[in-house]
């Protein structure tokens, strides 16, 4: 099984175990839909993000979001979450 990198954040906060939490996964271009939805209910949170390869060139990632049940079109502490996780 292949190792894929993944970092939690806590949006929206300062503190430890406070605010939104998140789940990041980076270099997610492997895994199919059934797995992207397995991954995020395993991490239980309200949502969980999948960095992918960008479809356009003039971007520098794609983003997925998931919560436990099924993909979100979009949302907003996910994209801030996953935004200072790419930061960093």
């Amino acid at each position: 099984m292949a190792r894929i990198p993944f970092y939690t954040a806590d949006v929206f906060t300062a503190s430890r175990f406070g605010g939104n939490p998140l789940a990041v996964v980076t270099g997610a271009d492997a895994l199919d839909d059934v797995t992207l939805q397995a991954v995020a209910a395993e991490f239980n949170l309200s949502e969980t993000t999948f960095v992918l390869a960008p479809v356009d060139p003039a971007n520098t990632a794609r983003v997925r979001i998931f919560n436990r049940t099924a993909e979100m079109a979009f949302a907003g502490h996910p994209m801030v979450g996953t935004a200072f996780v790419l930061a960093r």
